[in-house]
């Protein structure tokens, strides 16, 4: 699909695909709608383009390993009264060939050209590559 642009972030606290799904299916009862949410300090300028088809690419340990389709982009209020980002995420969650990245703060866009096949649907319990292998493969072009 053109026109849209992904986000791209760390899984803070995962080491694998297995911890964010224990995760969100232990938050399930904060989203009435179903719907995960990841809230976010800053807001996506480029708003469109996300909800044009984006997803929520996570990185796992120096590696993208899952996404998540983006559907909506809500405003919400803190604790502490400062208002924030949540991107209101498609349940499934979608594993990628695994692509190395280096550490980053905050999320970055991350272009469709750039952005790690799904794996196929019976390869979905694969375990992933080393990191070291996974980036020596990126580094000649099979990733």
């Amino acid at each position: 699909m053109s026109g849209h642009v992904n986000i791209l972030k760390l899984c803070v606290g995962a080491e694998a695909v297995e911890d964010l799904l224990d995760w969100q299916k232990s938050q399930h009862h904060r989203w009435p709608d179903g719907h995960p949410r990841h809230i976010t300090r800053m807001w996506p300028k480029r708003e469109a383009e996300v909800l044009a088809g984006g997803s929520l690419y996570w990185v796992f340990k120096g590696l993208v390993l899952a996404r998540q389709p983006i559907r909506a982009l809500e405003s919400v209020t803190g604790a502490d009264g400062i208002a924030r980002c949540a991107l209101v995420l498609d349940p499934e969650v979608i594993r990628t060939v695994p692509a190395p990245r280096r550490p980053f703060q905050g999320w970055r866009y991350l272009s469709p050209e750039e952005a790690p096949a799904d794996l196929p649907k019976g390869r979905a319990k694969e375990e992933a590559l080393p990191p070291e292998l996974a980036q020596a493969l990126a580094d000649i072009g099979l990733r």
